[in-house]
């Protein structure tokens, strides 16, 4: 029973966190003019060396169309570079840019600040304890997994 009611604590911070951070990023975003679709692909893109068009598409479950509109506004605004791959001069490969790295770092931070400041609020024995510490456990595998 109490396994149950941290899930449900657990649940209840994620959705709660979600949103909060969600609020906190819009107004960052607006004022660089990207979308959250393309702030999601920028912070998947700020993990990876570069990435096809193709799987770009795949990963955001947009056709290639679609995923070029978004690249081209992304590369536009200086946050992406678009270029052709050594292997195969057909397939187009994205790469992030320190403009792009910078907007992530700071939308991560100002995430990081508001975790931080809502979890500080709660002991180690209270639901958001508990959900810092299964949250921290995951941040810290998902880490080691991205290394």
């Amino acid at each position: 029973m109490q396994k149950e009611q941290d899930v449900q604590h657990l649940a209840d911070f994620v959705l709660f966190s979600q949103r909060s951070c969600i609020l906190r990023l819009s107004p960052e975003l607006t004022k660089g003019k990207v979308s959250f679709p393309q702030f999601f692909l920028l912070a998947y893109l700020a993990e990876e060396e570069c990435l096809s068009m193709s799987n770009i598409a795949k990963m955001m479950g947009h056709s290639t169309a679609a995923a070029t509109g978004m690249i081209d506004k992304l590369q536009e605004l200086g946050h992406l570079k678009r270029y052709t791959a050594a292997a195969d001069r057909r397939k187009i490969m994205v790469r992030i840019t320190e403009q792009g790295r910078a907007l992530v770092a700071q939308m991560r931070s100002n995430i990081a600040a508001d975790l931080a400041q809502m979890m500080a609020r709660e002991d180690e024995t209270s639901p958001m304890g508990t959900a810092r510490r299964v949250i921290s456990r995951r941040a810290a595998s998902a880490r080691k997994n991205l290394v």
